[in-house]
């Protein structure tokens, strides 16, 4: 039996929206050049590869056949090709003029004068018609066609699948009108590494803090088997945050106290081989958001970014590939975007 939740609701001020993994928005260059992007953020030490990943090419498809060339490639989706490493940039392109060549297709690969920023191929992809395209090989989603002057609410649909796997989302979907589904089209997948899924306006994204606190402050949590000893050596109150019952820490300290605080913490776990995580929280957008998501007996919570608002999720399924699908009118005007878990299993 179905069961549907309003999971919240999300403004959309620019008409294209962006859905996204919450937990990869520190991978976001907005309006910047991906190359701006840290290569810490993508878990690379190395300086010889971090060099080879930021000075990456992306890549426009040109001539009369680039559309089937680029789709019968396979090699990413969208229209461009993104971040293809430097010292694999020759290799790319000699694999894509043979791919040509054998199947007779008239295009070429053009090396951009600069890298395109996320928030430049989100808007992209929204004005072609809405689909998807890789930030650092992560699958994200752009539609255009979204009403810009009044909220939208999001809505899940929960199913109790049996068999060991119980209730979980099977669909999530934001309704722009009330208008008769007369087809579908796919958008592609949104790829989620950690769990959860953000639904933003692609203008607001920009702005967006995943790391930096956006009031100064920070708190510092912890939890697991070691928890009440730490609690009475660090003198540690319950964290006293919604959904977190069995959470210690503090919250609301200056940004480097509760950096000392959370080191502190680490260095007692790890000299000691104490089982316990410790999470370093800074008051940035990602912050404020996972705050209510926590609290929240759907697992959703939304932040205001300018005149935007943007909504996060946890998927229930945990991290995957999920497809997501755009519902159009009789004249080909959208009607509801829905992300599909059902066949997650």
């Amino acid at each position: 039996m179905e069961e549907m939740f309003e999971l919240g609701a999300i403004s959309c001020p620019s008409g294209n929206l962006v859905l996204v993994d919450g937990g990869h928005l520190g991978l976001w260059s907005g309006e910047r050049s991906p190359a701006d992007i840290d290569p810490a953020f993508l878990g690379i030490e190395d300086p010889e590869m971090a060099a080879d990943v930021m000075g990456a090419l992306d890549f426009a498809v040109t001539g009369p056949d680039a559309s089937e060339a680029v789709r019968t490639f396979d090699r990413q989706p969208g229209s461009r090709l993104h971040d293809i490493p430097a010292s694999k940039a020759a290799e790319f392109e000699a694999a894509f003029d043979e791919h040509c060549r054998t199947a007779g297709f008239d295009a070429r690969l053009e090396a951009l004068p600069a890298r395109e920023p996320h928030a430049h191929r989100a808007r992209r992809t929204a004005g072609e018609g809405g689909g998807s395209f890789l930030m650092f090989g992560v699958p994200v989603v752009a539609v255009g066609g979204v009403p810009r002057s009044r909220d939208l609410p999001v809505l899940a649909t929960r199913v109790d699948y049996g068999n060991g796997v119980g209730a979980r989302w099977s669909e999530m979907s934001i309704r722009m009108s009330e208008g008769q589904v007369r087809s579908s089209v796919s958008l592609g997948d949104v790829g989620v590494d950690w769990a959860r899924v953000l639904f933003g306006d692609a203008d607001a994204l920009s702005a967006w803090q995943h790391d930096e606190p956006v009031d100064g402050l920070a708190d510092v949590a912890f939890w697991g088997a070691a928890a009440d000893e730490a609690a009475a050596t660090f003198a540690a109150p319950a964290l006293g945050e919604p959904g977190e019952d069995r959470t210690r820490g503090w919250t609301g300290l200056p940004v480097s106290e509760a950096a000392d605080r959370a080191r502190a913490l680490s260095r007692w776990k790890d000299e000691t081989g104490r089982r316990m995580v410790v999470d370093f929280r800074p008051h940035s957008h990602h912050w404020q958001i996972m705050r209510k998501v926590r609290a929240s007996p759907v697992e959703a919570g939304s932040v205001e970014i300018g005149d935007a608002r943007v909504l996060c999720a946890m998927t229930s399924w945990g991290d995957g590939y999920f497809p997501v699908i755009a519902d159009l009118d009789a004249s080909g005007d959208l009607v509801a975007v829905r992300v599909c878990f059902s066949d997650a299993p």
